[in-house]
């Protein structure tokens, strides 16, 4: 392949849509630079190179009391990707994003430059590769602060809502939890509009730092479409709504908290060949409870209830990337089965609703959003065009922005 044809970095590829990907050009993958260059292991302060999974460093850094911190959804991410996607979590209340907690990156540039960035050197360039898509150039490794510890376990706490407005008096009471994310059945309407669970926790203070182990499931192929219906949707929603077991104080280990989906492998598999889409938005909190309830209306009536809906509040922490995504108030994310166009209409109108009450969409979860949705809702995305690096280019970014090469 031509050297002249933009590259891309490539970690661990939990992207959902194109951010990583670059049909046009280079994939540079960078899952064998996972070494750990530096650690104090007393103030929590480590250099790792950009391919360490975050499955690895907890793996490494838990039986010595120190934790991410940050975490999304899965523990399957690069530290690269983390910070190229400015990744939040169930602690965004508390903690903000990740790059809130970068205190340094390494980063080789296409003029053969190797450069050190960080809040207080070559600023606007370090704003620009958090969150930067991985457009910046090529990410080596990245300093970062670790968040001190006592157990592996989790204190928790799971309360049911009837309704959308259920959830955000609750939320609202989350004072002492420092991770929260709802769970929302995506096929309630009427006055059951909204309902789930609550999920919140904390580090227990005491307990044992046993790590995490391998999934002990996975789907083994391709799920037959006709699995993927209503019925069958309703059906899981009730039981796992239903669960009062399930219900109030309880203590459990990270992995199943943080990660229930890690505990499956494969579990995209779920959907079948044609795969799925995720909505994800971030809305602020003036306008969130009305805009979401449009959101799930619109899901409801369009008879394409999300197969999982989970809802949680931001916080007012901010983070340094030009292009973060969370902002004060409130995120829902919602996954569709790909049913084809009219998938894509409905993602276009939800996007609609999301852009109408100033609020924007998730380019790392992002597989359709328009040049209009991403544009004004990231009214600075020139300022991380002006430092892109001219020999980086995504997919994501040829169709948002329309720069070719």
């Amino acid at each position: 392949m031509r050297a002249s044809l933009p590259a891309l970095a490539y970690g661990r590829g939990r992207s959902y849509g194109d951010s990583c990907l670059n049909a046009r050009g280079r994939l540079i993958e960078t899952r064998f630079l996972d070494r750990i260059l530096a650690a104090d292991w007393g103030t929590g302060v480590i250099r790792a190179e950009a391919g360490l999974s975050l499955d690895e460093l907890l793996r490494i850094s838990v039986p010595r009391r120190w934790f991410p911190p940050v975490c999304p959804g899965t523990k399957f991410v690069s530290i690269g990707g983390a910070v190229a996607n400015d990744v939040h979590g169930k602690n965004h209340e508390s903690a903000g994003s990740i790059g809130a907690h970068v205190r340094a990156i390494g980063l080789a540039r296409s003029n053969g430059e190797v450069r050190e960035l960080s809040a207080s050197q070559d600023n606007e360039l370090f704003a620009a590769t958090i969150g930067g898509l991985g457009l910046t150039g090529l990410l080596l490794w990245v300093e970062l602060q670790l968040a001190p510890v006592g157990s592996a376990h989790f204190e928790t706490e799971t309360l049911p809502f009837a309704d959308l407005d259920g959830f955000f008096r609750i939320a609202a009471d989350d004072a002492g939890w420092d991770y929260s994310a709802a769970w929302i059945d995506g096929l309630a309407k009427g006055r059951h509009l909204g309902r789930g669970l609550h999920m919140r926790g904390r580090h227990a203070t005491n307990g044992g730092l046993e790590t995490h182990r391998d999934p002990s499931l996975a789907v083994p192929c391709d799920m037959p479409a006709w699995l993927l219906n209503g019925r069958a949707l309703r059906a899981f929603n009730a039981v796992y709504r239903s669960r009062p077991w399930a219900w109030g104080r309880g203590r459990t280990h990270y992995d199943p908290f943080l990660f229930p989906l890690d505990g499956i492998g494969h579990w995209n598999r779920l959907y079948g060949k044609r795969g799925f889409f995720q909505h994800q938005c971030a809305i602020p909190m003036a306008a969130a409870p009305d805009a979401i309830r449009k959101l799930l209306a619109l899901t409801v009536g369009r008879s394409e209830g999300s197969f999982l809906a989970v809802l949680k509040i931001f916080g007012s922490r901010t983070s340094p990337g030009i292009l973060s995504f969370p902002m004060p108030g409130a995120t829902l994310a919602l996954d569709f089965p790909n049913l084809g166009a009219g998938t894509s209409a409905l993602l276009n109108e939800l996007a609609d609703i999301v852009l109408e009450a100033g609020g924007r969409l998730y380019p790392a979860k992002d597989a359709t959003m328009s040049p209009r949705h991403f544009q004004a809702g990231y009214p600075n995305w020139r300022r991380l065009e002006a430092q892109r690096d001219p020999a980086f280019l995504s997919d994501f970014w040829r169709r948002v922005t329309g720069v070719a090469a």
